[in-house]
């Protein structure tokens, strides 16, 4: 079986994609650990500009597998709210990538999916795909910093709307809000990345990596930690009737009956 996540290199420019278009990309544990493997590729090209993370098929990425696990568990005693956070690590490595990061969101983009691009500097998305964390929907709290980096994309009323609501956006609205640089057609979002990736590849690589930094560090933006904070809420959560219901209702494509337990 070929490798769920894959690295590239395109000159300066590193592309990782997650090869899992039947399971829509979504978070198994072989998904993630081949994520995390091809992050430290990634961090280990020093000469790299620039990195542009993608997906194979129709998803970019759907979040958990409902079907499978929605906290990680490696045998490993953990209390609950560490192994909803081990689920999201893999993910949040993308913080640590020093070069900017362009998310090619090459289809719908839904929970920690969504997560990731949020983590991503710059994001290029599929006009006709569905974006957002849905996890209210589903009885849960929300996970993988969503509640921190949201309202700092879109404001704090704009923010606060989803995630209650558990909305989806297309990608009109969604570049029209702040979540997307650009809106394009599907089979036009990796190559309109790879453009920009040139662009920023063309600029001066320390100037480009010190000017990430300090955009960030102008924000005092801790996405890692704000996740750590998250995954108490969550796994709170996770136990309750309510995301019994919600998961269930997923997989049954009906209406949840939540009850407040």
């Amino acid at each position: 079986m070929s490798d769920a996540v894959r690295f590239e290199r395109h000159d300066a420019i590193g592309v990782i994609t997650l090869d899992r278009p039947d399971n829509r990309n979504s978070m198994t544990p072989e998904l993630l650990d081949a994520f995390a493997a091809a992050v430290g590729e990634a961090r280990a090209a020093v000469d790299l500009r620039c990195v542009v993370i993608t997906g194979t098929g129709t998803c970019f990425s759907a979040g958990a597998d409902f079907k499978s696990v929605l906290q990680r568990d490696d045998g490993a005693w953990r209390a609950p709210h560490e192994k909803s956070f081990a689920m999201y690590e893999p993910f949040l490595s993308v913080v640590d990538i020093v070069v900017p990061v362009i998310g090619a969101l090459n289809g719908h983009t839904v929970g920690g999916g969504f997560g990731l691009a949020m983590c991503c500097d710059i994001r290029i998305g599929a006009r006709g795909a569905r974006y957002g964390a849905n996890f209210t929907r589903l009885g849960l709290a929300p996970g993988m910093a969503i509640s921190y980096v949201l309202p700092r994309l879109v404001g704090i009323s704009r923010a606060a709307e989803l995630l209650f609501t558990g909305r989806l956006v297309d990608g009109d609205e969604a570049e029209r809000i702040g979540l997307l640089s650009a809106a394009v057609a599907a089979d036009q979002v990796l190559p309109r990345a790879m453009e920009l990736a040139k662009a920023i590849a063309a600029s001066a690589p320390v100037a480009v990596r010190e000017t990430k930094r300090a955009l960030y560090r102008g924000l005092d933006w801790d996405a890692r930690r704000a996740a750590y904070a998250e995954s108490f809420a969550q796994a709170e959560s996770v136990a309750t009737a309510d995301a019994a219901e919600g998961i269930a209702a997923l997989l049954e494509k009906r209406e949840p009956r939540f009850t407040g337990r």
